[in-house]
């Protein structure tokens, strides 16, 4: 039987105070009451509006800041344009469209290559499976541009990282027509805007990433497909996947790529964030990365690394996800990663426990990675299903997007 680490435990319900503050937005509105698109209509009361000084006025971010430009590059948006999303909390990041420049296509390299020395063993990528290739896309990267997108590996992609809301998707852009994800400059609750880049500007919207679909312009509720992707230590994926490509670090900015750019934001009881947040659900510290299992109307399941790391070096977890769907979580100290699977193999269930410092499935006896593959045993060569819309956030994040999530139960730091 599993042993004691995949036990599953509920904390009690939201505890919730006011976030610290940062700056607030004054947003534009339409006559009949729906908010434009207008980036020129959303203004901030910081005080200071140029890009780097929003960021370093509000006491946050390190002089030296990932932003090009003035934020003067307002994209053009048709008249009609809405968004259905409470525009009082879509502000502007001071910095326009495109100061944050995303990627397309960029230089991938064998991971032993001298273009991939700017990465320490310790810092983390987002890895994918792309057409047969693993690829590595270090928040290094992603520190400095948030989006990278890619073409040349079945549908187009793209890896996304916003830095404020420490959250890792990737998502496929075929419903945009392979439109190319740009950075609006704006931000909701705190988390990168995305928008799709038309050569005329037509059809161009904004996407929240955590919300994963259009909610401003004309492809408004226009969802984008999650697909699966693992966060974790760089070492840990090359041990994973020694054949990796990975982004090249040789770029106009390519010396930035060793330095984190904001300061000290990412510690974990830091509850300070750029722009004011509702308010935080104080269960667990606002920083801390949680595994989060997405589910509608607010609610889903979040897996804390403190608490995953408090069980083992190697811990399982199996879960049902609010009664919804059976799932197995895979975590791992080392690699401080976990990742969600399907536990089922050729149409039957599994059931995983930790022996050996090692995931292994009680009917067989196989021996799986962290990865979700079979290394040895009966089911050699076997896969788990990634559950497809899992993704890595910070806890304040994850709990401000699904208010009526639960969230494993554990210390609240480790000893």
């Amino acid at each position: 039987m599993p042993d004691s680490r995949s036990v599953r435990g509920l904390a009690s319900g939201p505890g919730r105070r006011p976030a610290r503050s940062g700056c607030a937005a004054i947003p534009a509105r339409r006559a009949d009451g729906r908010s434009n698109w207008s980036i020129a209509g959303i203004l901030t009361t910081c005080g200071i509006l140029t890009a780097c000084g929003i960021l370093t006025a509000c006491g946050i971010f390190d002089a030296t800041s990932p932003f090009d430009g003035d934020g003067s590059n307002i994209p053009p948006v048709p008249e009609d344009s809405f968004c259905s999303i409470p525009e009082e909390l879509v502000v502007s990041g001071g910095v326009g469209r495109d100061g944050i420049p995303a990627l397309r296509n960029p230089s991938l390299v064998p991971s032993h290559h001298a273009e991939a020395t700017y990465l320490g063993e310790a810092d983390r990528v987002i890895g994918i499976e792309a057409d047969g290739r693993f690829i590595a896309v270090p928040h290094n990267i992603l520190w400095w541009h948030e989006i990278v997108n890619l073409d040349d590996f079945g549908s187009p992609i793209a890896v996304t990282y916003c830095p404020l809301t420490g959250s890792s998707m990737v998502f496929d852009r075929s419903a945009i027509e392979g439109a190319d994800l740009g950075v609006s400059g704006l931000l909701f609750h705190n988390n990168l805007m995305m928008f799709n880049r038309r050569s005329d500007g037509t059809q161009e919207s904004l996407f929240p990433q955590m919300l994963r679909s259009a909610r401003c312009g004309p492809l408004d509720g226009q969802p984008l497909e999650l697909l699966p992707s693992m966060e974790m230590r760089w070492n840990a994926w090359k041990d994973l996947h020694p054949e990796t490509l990975v982004v090249s670090g040789i770029r106009a900015r390519g010396g930035d790529y060793e330095h984190y750019p904001y300061a000290d934001y990412e510690v974990v009881d830091n509850g300070q964030t750029l722009f004011p947040n509702p308010e935080f659900d104080t269960r667990r510290p606002p920083k801390e990365r949680v595994l989060g299992i997405p589910r509608d109307n607010g609610h889903g399941m979040a897996y804390p690394f403190i608490v995953l790391e408090s069980r083992g070096d190697v811990v399982v977890v199996h879960d049902d996800v609010q009664g919804t769907q059976p799932v197995v979580v895979f975590w791992s100290s080392q690699a401080q990663a976990a990742m969600a699977y399907e536990p089922m193999v050729n149409g039957r269930d599994l059931a995983f426990e930790v022996r050996d410092s090692g995931f292994f499935d009680v009917q067989t006896g196989s021996r799986w990675t962290l990865g979700g593959r079979a290394a040895d045993g009966p089911l050699e060569g076997s896969a788990l299903q990634p559950v497809r819309d899992a993704y890595v956030a910070f806890w304040f994040a994850w709990a401000t997007f699904h208010p009526n999530t639960e969230v494993l139960s554990g210390p609240l730091r480790i000893s």
